[in-house]
Parts: structure tokens; C-alpha cells; sequence
């Protein structure tokens, strides 16, 4: 299960980051602290959201 929440992470870390800092360029932030800590906070967010994510799909692959 661990392998399966370190994939997951990996990439919605990518996204969420992504649109964090999408979010803080299109509100006119250009600073290089706003985009760094919009980054940070959505590795930061993707922690629970890969936890959760990677539950449920490994509950619904071992039911098969």
C-alpha cells in the first residue's frame, strides 16, 4: 500500500502545486515567497489526499 500512496503523491503533489501556483500567478502574486509557499502548501495538502486516495483504491482492488 505504501508503494501505491508514494505514486500517487508524486503526482497529485505535481497538480496540486500546480494549481496553487497557477492560483497565486493569476491573483497577480509574482514574488518568489508567494509562489514558493503556494507550492509548498500543495506538496503539504497532497499528503492526506494521496493517504486517501491510495485507501480506497487498494480496499476496492483487494475486493477483486
Amino acid at each position: 500500500m505504501f508503494r501505491l500512496i508514494a505514486i500517487l503523491y508524486v503526482l497529485v503533489a505535481t497538480v496540486l502545486a500546480g494549481v496553487a501556483v497557477t492560483a497565486m500567478l493569476s491573483l497577480g502574486h509574482f514574488g518568489r515567497a508567494d509562489i514558493a509557499l503556494s507550492a509548498l502548501a500543495g506538496a503539504v495538502v497532497a499528503l492526506p489526499v494521496a493517504w486517501i486516495v491510495g485507501k480506497h483504491l487498494f480496499a476496492a482492488t483487494r475486493s477483486v
